[in-house]
């Protein structure tokens, strides 16, 4: 309950705080390709269900919908900002919707995408899937897209076992060094 109420105030708090820049984001979303503002993808939540989560739209309309590494040559499908976005990592913060809502939370193992299945299986067998998905996790900050999918379910039991306010707080704080520094990010 703790942690639901940290979240909902937190995420209120931060579009609050972020909706000018993330009003200009979706300006130049919309004017530097076409297409909706807000991608809406079909994620893996809490016990195996799926939500949809929405990200500012950084590829071109009718990319397939496959994690982003396993297109060939990823570059030619993402916007005009799409780079700077995914790098800044701007194009997460229509998730504070999700946390809002109750589908995610700021720290959690990140929710796979639908057709995930080898990762959906795995988080599965190790019990994972009982947990919140996050907007970070343990995984994004030891090592985020560079990690194979065993060693980021590892990560994400390590975090199921040891999951606690402090170790929360060390994530969010971690997080924000990654992502000034673009560490891990790898498209």
């Amino acid at each position: 309950m703790l942690k639901r109420t940290f979240d909902f105030t937190m995420a209120l708090t931060a579009i609050l705080f972020l909706s000018f820049p993330m009003l200009l984001v979706a300006i130049l979303v919309k004017l530097t390709s076409n297409g909706p503002i807000f991608y809406w993808s079909d994620r893996i939540g809490r016990h195996n269900a799926i939500f949809k989560m929405p990200k500012f739209r950084t590829m071109r309309i009718n990319t397939p919908a496959v994690a982003t590494h396993l297109l060939t040559e990823p570059d030619r499908f993402l916007t005009p900002i799409g780079k700077f976005l995914r790098k800044s990592s701007l194009d997460e913060l229509p998730q504070l919707i999700s946390i809002l809502k109750g589908d995610m939370s700021f720290v959690g193992p990140r929710p796979a995408l639908f057709n995930q299945y080898d990762l959906i299986e795995l988080r599965t067998r190790n019990g994972v899937h009982v947990l919140t998905p996050g907007l970070t996790g343990w995984a994004q900050i030891n090592g985020r897209d560079e990690l194979p999918i065993p060693v980021k379910v590892a990560f994400d039991d390590y975090y199921l076992k040891h999951k606690s306010f402090f170790l929360d707080m060390k994530i969010l704080c971690q997080t924000i060094f990654k992502v000034a520094k673009s560490e891990g990010v790898t498209h």
